[in-house]
């Protein structure tokens, strides 16, 4: 059998685990909206029409923070359009997804959503179309309590209190060529710094983010993320990172190991930052907001939009990945990069949460039920807590195409008064790996709790049919022998140990 030891030092960690980490993203796409959080008729939805079996499988996620309403779909939509009266709200095109937008979900609707499910919204401006006058608008009309015009419109169509909204995203993806209103880094950081300025002169206390650059592939990243920095380092709070992993060509090793590209990618975004930082003698240090990350497979988007002029469907299927074992295993290995990385990655979202590329799907008129990928995150949101540790591999490794030699086996350790977390996985296709802990430095030596996400089949998945084909097995083979943890990781697996 395989083995490695893992080595924890608790005397210093990496930096406090944000709730925010375990936060996820709700765009009108598909029947992410519509036929997904929200679908009148159906036997669970509510008063307002909000489907009480999705309401629960959320809650059961442990989802902390929801950003919305985009993503691409943010910079084509006007904001007014998704308040007031229902029958009153014009039906428009949205051209980020080929599809018709009926409006009848907007920020009231989803802020009630929000409460039911008990998050926080993370609210996108539209900077592509629109701009910081626009945004000024939107602002006051959620924050100010009373006395403006627009504060008096909110509590007419009935919301009397704020939405209280603190973290903003100022505008999407902005140097993609596919989204509305793409423009030069140099043009996007003016504005974004212009925007944050205004806003702060309404509300000092909000958090805003910036965009990143779309992708660590794009050939804007890097200069994309100092220019617009440069511009707006004194104003926000945060820069966004985005990352989507597929498996290509059967490469599966290499897609195993896609953590180590979310790695690499969120060191070079704090490189870039703290360059930022020293060239302006600022005594501020920047934050990451991974606010889109999941497995998508992106090469079969293009198949499922509709075209033509005359063809602008409602709600239509669009990316429901069904969701593999691996799939499952690289989002548990993404989680535990970010918890890696918690002193400055304090907020993520797991992109998108029902149907589209989601860890739950809601079939029309029938049950919803959790993808693969749902159990590796709600689990990580329910036991890291506390503290991120530094934690050392010492074992095997195997070789990449795509990212050359990586370790087999993949670690995050979380520590919090008296209990401990520690979320690994076994990278190999055939073997098992055995792996050790010493325990001592933690001053701990129960298991309370150890699961394992695996299948002799790595590409099964859940189905309509079988829903409960793949999901979170109790791992017998976890204990604790004279002060040290041993675990046995079955092939291509996540697993997650509490320790008390």
């Amino acid at each position: 059998m395989l083995r490695a030891r893992l080595t924890v030092d608790p005397g210093r960690p990496v930096g406090p685990v944000s709730r925010r980490l375990f936060g996820a993203f709700v765009e009108h796409m598909g029947r992410g909206v519509y036929g997904g959080i929200h679908e009148p008729g159906h036997p669970q939805a509510d008063e307002e029409g909000f489907r009480g079996d999705v309401i629960d499988l959320v809650r059961e996620m442990g989802v902390t923070t929801v950003r919305y309403p985009g993503g691409n779909f943010v910079s084509g939509f006007r904001w007014e359009d998704g308040v007031g009266p229902r029958d009153q709200r014009p039906v428009r095109l949205n051209l980020a997804w080929h599809s018709t937008e009926t409006n009848e979900v907007g920020l009231h609707e989803f802020a009630s959503w929000l409460e039911k499910v008990g998050a926080e919204l993370m609210l996108a401006l539209n900077l592509g179309t629109r701009g910081t006058l626009e945004a000024l608008d939107l602002l006051e009309y959620a924050n100010v309590p009373a006395g403006t015009t627009l504060a008096q419109q909110r509590v007419r169509n009935g919301r009397v209190q704020p939405f209280d909204v603190r973290m903003w995203c100022l505008g999407n993806e902005m140097d993609g060529p596919w989204q509305l209103g793409q423009m030069p880094a140099d043009d996007y950081g003016k504005l974004a710094a212009r925007t944050a300025k205004a806003m702060r002169q309404l509300d000092p206390g909000l958090e805003l983010v910036a965009c990143g650059s779309s992708s660590a592939a794009m050939p804007t990243f890097g200069e994309w993320e100092r220019t617009v920095l440069t511009h707006a380092y004194d104003d926000v709070d945060f820069i966004s990172c985005h990352a989507y992993y597929e498996e290509k060509d059967g490469d599966l090793g290499s897609f195993l190991a896609s953590a180590t590209d979310m790695d690499r990618f969120i060191e070079s975004v704090v490189a870039t930052a703290d360059h930022v930082k020293a060239v302006r003698g600022s005594g501020k240090t920047m934050q990451v907001s991974f606010d889109e990350w999941n497995v998508w497979y992106l090469s079969r988007v293009p198949a499922d939009l509709a075209t033509g002029i005359d063809d602008w469907p409602l709600a239509p299927v669009l990316s429901e990945e069904p969701y593999t074992v691996a799939d499952g295993v690289v989002v548990g290995s993404l989680l535990m990069s970010l918890i890696r990385h918690a002193d400055r990655v304090t907020s993520a979202s797991i992109a998108q949460l029902v149907n589209v590329i989601a860890p739950i799907a809601a079939e029309p008129g029938g049950p919803a039920w959790r993808k693969s990928t749902f159990f590796p995150f709600a689990t990580t949101s329910r036991l890291a807590r506390g503290v991120a540790l530094p934690v050392r591999v010492d074992g095997p490794g195997y070789d990449t195409a795509r990212y050359g030699e990586v370790p087999l086996v993949d670690a995050a350790v979380t520590a919090d008064d008296g209990a401990a977390a520690l979320f690994l996985v076994n990278r190999s296709q055939t073997e098992e790996v055995e792996v050790s802990v010493d325990l001592a430095p933690l001053a701990l030596g129960t298991v309370a709790e150890a699961l394992t996400l695996s299948d002799p089949d790595p590409h099964a998945a859940n189905t309509t049919d079988r829903q409960d084909c793949v999901g979170l097995r109790p791992n017998a083979r976890a204990a604790v022998v004279d002060g040290t943890l041993r675990v046995t990781l079955p092939p291509v697996s996540w697993t997650a140990v509490s320790l008390c």
